[in-house]
Formats: structure tokens, C-alpha cells, sequence
């Protein structure tokens, strides 16, 4: 898939399919990714990220299981566009639900859950035994990953060293399309973060103090959704820098 194409969700590995969730926006790209992992020939699924509160998109998932068991659901963090229609999903489809590290079987798969926080505190990544790598908000298909207000630089930074530590052939994010330049993405992502670290180390060093003179001196021009999360960003890499937050 080209950087020009839009991406649309479908299957991506034998055992992983993406059901892209209808909330398209500037922080969710063309929407949420819920994955579907099984594998060939299995009549259970795992389910990681059911999405929002969203009816049209459970029933979206339900014609993609086509009638095979939900084994398992799994949460990758709290964000309401992740996880916000988790309730209902478990509802129709009774499973057990996991929302921290562990190790499990189901649908034929072997999955290590991985605490991976940064992006938020309690974000988690899903590995599989045959190499996909399930990465949430941790690591996107496309662009860099906010730090929440409940996120931390450092501890981004470690996931992300982790994450290069692991055999995996392909990342699938919770936003934009599958990732197969595993090491290439991950080190990028890195770089990223640590150039905007003395990005916003500059802005202080010419005399920027609040979290919205440095916003505008390191993304001057943003509006919006993107302002504010912006926002949240330097926050976390302002009290990464000074152990403080700033005031606003």
C-alpha cells in the first residue's frame, strides 16, 4: 500500500483481519482498527480494540466473525475509541477480556500481551507466536502517537526499545495501515521523539515557558483537535525534560 492510498481495513496476515471502525478524524486517521485474530481454519477469534459504543460497527463485526466464537478480548488501552463499546461487545459475544501483560492460547494462536505504557499509562501491545505484532496508540500506522495527559515520554521511549527487541514481521496498529518495515517504523517513531525533545529544549532556551508558547513554537499553526493534542504532547515532554508540570 502506497503513503497515497487510503487504507481500508481487510485481511493482512492468514490470521490477522483488520474491521475498520467508522470514526475517521484527525486523530483517528481513516478510523479505529479492531483486529481479528485467528488462526486458518479456526471457529474461535480474538478480538483486540471492539471499538467504540457503535452499533454500526458491532454489526460490522459480527458479519466478519460470520458465526465463530469470541475466545478472547483484548484492550489495548482505555481510550474510548478503542475500548469505549467494550461492554456491549462482551455482551453479545461472552468472552474473557485482558487488559494487561500475560501470556495466552486461543484461536489457535499462542499471544504474549506486553505492557507497553507511554501513550498512556496502561497501554499494552500484542505479540503473536507467528510474528504480528499488535501495537495499539503505541505505535501508528502512519504518524507519530500522542502522549496523554496520563503518558510518559520516558516511558514511551522504553516501550519502544522494548518493541525493538521483539522478532516481529509485521506491526498492526490501532490507526492507519499495517507496518511490515517492523525495525524501520519503530526507529523512525523513535527518532521522532527524541528531535522533538530538543525541539521543545530550544523553545525554552529562547525563553518559552507555557505549554502554549511552546505549542506554537514547535507546531506553529495547528488548530484544533490537533492544537490540543499537540498540546498534551508537550506537556509530557516538558515534564520529561523537568519533572514539573508546566502551567498553561
Amino acid at each position: 500500500m502506497s503513503a497515497a492510498e487510503a487504507w481500508a481495513g481487510g485481511p493482512v496476515t492468514p490470521r490477522a483481519t483488520c474491521v475498520l471502525a467508522p470514526n475517521p478524524g484527525p486523530m483517528t486517521l481513516e478510523g479505529t482498527n479492531t483486529w481479528l485474530l485467528a488462526a486458518p481454519g479456526s471457529p474461535d477469534v480474538v478480538v483486540v480494540d471492539p471499538g467504540e459504543d457503535d452499533a454500526a460497527h458491532r454489526a460490522a463485526l459480527r458479519r466478519a466473525l460470520g458465526g465463530r466464537r469470541v475466545a478472547l478480548v483484548v484492550g489495548t488501552h482505555h481510550h474510548h475509541d478503542h475500548v469505549g463499546g467494550l461492554g456491549a461487545f462482551v455482551a453479545e459475544h461472552p468472552a474473557p477480556v485482558v487488559r494487561g501483560p500475560g501470556t495466552h492460547r486461543a484461536a489457535g494462536l499462542d499471544l504474549r500481551v506486553l505492557a507497553t505504557p507511554g501513550h498512556t499509562a496502561d497501554s499494552v501491545c500484542v505479540l503473536l507466536g507467528t510474528g504480528e505484532l499488535l501495537t495499539g496508540d503505541t505505535v501508528l500506522g502512519r504518524g507519530s502517537t500522542v502522549v496523554a495527559a496520563d503518558g510518559d515520554v520516558g516511558d514511551h521511549l522504553a516501550s519502544l526499545d522494548l518493541l525493538l527487541t521483539l522478532d516481529a514481521s509485521v506491526l498492526l496498529p490501532g490507526h492507519g495501515p499495517a507496518r511490515p518495515d517492523v525495525a524501520g517504523a519503530l526507529t523512525t517513531l523513535r527518532a521522532h521523539r527524541l528531535a522533538r525533545l530538543e525541539q521543545v529544549r530550544a523553545a525554552l532556551a529562547t525563553g518559552h515557558r507555557t505549554v502554549e508558547e511552546v505549542v506554537e513554537a514547535v507546531h506553529p499553526g495547528l488548530e484544533g483537535a490537533l492544537r490540543a493534542a499537540a498540546g498534551q504532547s508537550i506537556a509530557a515532554q516538558l515534564r520529561h525534560l523537568d519533572g514539573t508540570p508546566p502551567p498553561r
